[in-house]
Parts: structure tokens; C-alpha cells; sequence
């Protein structure tokens, strides 16, 4: 389980490192307006809401994350919360946040 922990640790420290590069400050626009013409505003405005999906997608990661090393502590990490089958040691290999087995995913 040692294992286990080392990479949900490095996982865990990954994803808030990329969660605050994505939170951080947005450079100086200037005066780039939003018009009818296809342009740098409309290029920031879809460079914008690809960054915002990344981070709710981040935060989901993030969150399973914590839940594994939850689980860890309470002696369930490997057994799915859904169901309560075991999850396959392969998935947990491969995703080590894994929190349900690949049916209840």
C-alpha cells in the first residue's frame, strides 16, 4: 500500500500544480474586444472555456485522489464504492485513484 500512497501523493501534487497554473491570472488582454469579426477575442474567449473544462475536470481527478487516500486510511482502498466488489489490481495499477471498478464507472 506503500506504493499506492507514493503515487496518489504524486498524482495529488501533479494535479494541484496544474489547477494553479490554470488559476492563475490571465495576461494582459489589452483592449481585444469581443465583435461580429472572428479575431483574438474569440480566440481567448474558446482558450478561456477549454481551461475552464479542464479544471472541473482537474477538480474531479482531485477529488478522487483524496478519496483513495481516504480509503487508504480506513483500510477500503481497493474495493469499489458502488458495488463493493474488489477493483482489479490492473485498474488500480493504471489509476491508482480508482474509486469504483469498471462497471460502476
Amino acid at each position: 500500500m506503500d506504493k499506492a500512497r507514493e503515487a496518489l501523493l504524486a498524482k495529488k501534487a501533479e494535479v494541484e500544480a496544474e489547477l494553479a497554473a490554470l488559476s492563475a491570472p490571465a495576461e494582459d488582454t489589452g483592449g481585444i474586444s469581443f465583435g461580429k469579426r472572428v479575431g483574438d477575442g474569440t480566440s481567448i474567449a474558446v482558450e478561456r472555456i477549454t481551461q475552464v473544462a479542464a479544471h472541473d475536470g482537474l477538480q474531479e481527478v482531485l477529488a478522487d485522489v483524496n478519496r483513495a487516500l481516504v480509503k487508504l486510511d480506513e483500510g477500503t482502498y481497493g474495493v469499489c464504492d458502488s458495488c463493493g466488489e474488489a477493483i482489479v489490481k490492473g485498474r488500480l495499477e493504471v489509476r491508482p485513484w480508482s474509486t469504483r471498478c469498471v462497471n460502476c464507472s
